[in-house]
């Protein structure tokens, strides 16, 4: 598998202060503060978010009051990216309409790695030949749209984000075509590899160089242009196989606001958890698998087997609990071994060569690849139920996925089954609780913090639906021995819990 976009997404604490004890108005890194403070003439690059009712054009003119020049303004949030002296970074710090200052940092893709058995061990075969499945964008490295036997004419849009590889079109990595074959590939002349919604229409939105690299500010402005132009090309799902390597809360995240006015405005989110898991414990979990609305995937090692319970995990699979306490992933998929499609001229074949099938095709692993297979499952929902929201998508994936005891929260509640989700007729929302801190499709993090913060004793069962009564929710998956009171005392939501050396991660690759 591909080495998840493992955007190495901002750390946000609560503001730190400025030296001399005077207090900052913003949510900062630490480190990103110290380093403004202790190099006041160098340049750094973030991404400047307004407070609650600001739009990104106020937030442009506060910028320009410090003598600065935004260079992107975004429409899934209110912020800016902009290039700011130590000393201009420290000023807008202090602004009290400045909620945030998180770096423009770099993403890398999830990590590599045939498992065949997957269509029928997902029911997918039991979906294929149904009604029209809607549009899926890939937000990856690109996708091959010259792959004809593969996607035929279905690529129907291809837009280049990508700041370290602008004005180069195509795939050179090759990952990006590969989440798209899984996702939605026809697999060949005789279907032998194909993904799971072979006739979704694919957005090809490319927001990474030829060796998986990215920044944030790309991804954000993939993530405007699905909000452009969804109605355009019946944008309904949306896939993310990369994920950052440091772990941030949501509430603040720019990515995570991002997905989640994706996920408010209709379009269903699928994020990789990402491949930094162990074979013992529990991993941290960047954005934008950390946000509690998305659909986070983990990745299953199927065993040659179309008999789901005696799957396991792939022991490079992440799972955890998220800065902000919420269980990660939602539920799992098979991510060993699966063969797609590839550039003839990728780095992957030149690098993997070994892993080459027949041309054209090659196997790999990791949770960018199972996180397509989910992305392929909700387009074939919507199918069927084309006036489902996400919340729906997600309630009908996760009540009927298959638990499996062995694993414990490992895998979510666990490995999806498309052709069961897809005949639920009225599904729970996983999310119920949580919206009633949304207001104009946006989560209102401080309400929410401040809840959380005097109200220790949450459980899960405060935060679903009351209708979870599948066996597959069974009490010891989801009690609040997972959903620790420990995890919300005012002592958690001091600065001190949230500077970079505690939220570290680093990547895996298979």
């Amino acid at each position: 598998m591909v080495a998840v976009l493992a955007l190495a997404v901002s750390i946000i604490i609560p503001a730190a202060g400025i030296a001399g004890g005077t207090p900052t108005a913003a949510l900062v890194p630490a480190d990103l503060l110290a380093a403004a403070q202790a190099n006041p003439t160098q340049m750094f690059d973030v991404i400047v978010q307004g407070t609650k009712g600001r739009s990104s054009d106020d937030v442009a003119a506060d910028v320009r009051n410090e003598q600065a020049s935004p260079n992107r303004a975004f429409r899934s949030v209110a912020g800016v990216s902009v290039s700011v002296s130590g000393e201009q970074l420290v000023k807008l710090a202090r602004h009290p309409n400045v909620a945030s200052i998180t770096p423009n940092a770099k993403v890398a893709l999830t990590a590599y790695e045939s498992a065949e058995m997957w269509r029928p061990s997902g029911g997918f075969n039991k979906l294929y030949g149904g009604p029209q499945t809607p549009a899926i964008a890939i937000i990856d490295s690109g996708v091959d749209a010259t792959k004809a036997l593969d996607f035929g004419s279905r690529v129907v849009a291809s837009v280049n984000f990508s700041s370290l590889a602008p004005g180069i079109p195509g795939d050179q990595l090759g990952h990006g075509t590969m989440v798209a074959g899984l996702a939605a590939g026809s697999g060949g002349p005789v279907s032998k590899y194909r993904g799971a919604a072979p006739t979704s229409p694919i957005v090809d939105l490319k927001v990474t160089d030829s060796q998986g690299q990215a920044l944030t500010t790309d991804v954000l402005a993939a993530i405007d242009w699905i909000l452009a132009n969804k109605g355009k090309y019946n944008i309904k799902v949306a896939n993310f196989s990369l994920v950052g390597n440091t772990e941030a809360s949501f509430m603040y995240d720019p990515l995570n606001k991002a997905v989640e006015t994706l996920w408010f405005n209709g379009v269903v989110v699928v994020a990789a958890v990402g491949n930094n898991g162990t074979a013992t414990a529990p991993s941290k979990i960047g954005a934008p698998a950390n946000d509690p609305f998305v659909i986070t995937v983990g990745a299953t090692d199927i065993e040659s087997s179309s008999s789901q319970p005696d799957d396991v995990r792939a022991t490079w699979s992440a799972y955890g609990y998220t800065a902000d306490g919420f269980a990660k992933p939602d539920v799992s998929a098979p991510g060993r071994y699966l063969i797609g499609p590839v550039p003839a001229a990728s780095v992957f074949t030149a690098t993997k060569p070994d892993r080459i099938v027949e041309p054209g095709y090659m196997w790999m692993s990791g949770t960018s690849f199972a996180a397509p297979v989910v992305a392929g499952a909700a387009a074939q929902i919507l199918a069927r139920n084309s006036g489902w929201s996400p919340d729906q998508v997600k309630g009908a994936l996760m009540l009927t996925a298959t638990y499996i005891s062995s694993q414990g929260f490992a895998l979510g509640v666990g490995e999806i089954r498309a052709d069961a989700a897809s005949t639920v007729s009225s599904p729970p929302n996983p999310n119920e609780n949580l919206y009633k801190f949304v207001s104009s499709n946006a989560f209102d993090a401080n309400a929410w913090a401040s809840y959380v913060s005097v109200n220790s004793n949450w459980t899960a069962s405060n935060w679903t639906a009351s209708n979870w009564t599948a066996a597959n929710w069974t009490a010891s998956n989801w009690t609040a021995s997972n959903w620790t009171a420990s995890n919300w005392t005012s002592s958690n939501w001091t600065s001190s819990n949230w500077t970079a050396s505690n939220w570290t991660v680093s990547l895996w690759d298979e």
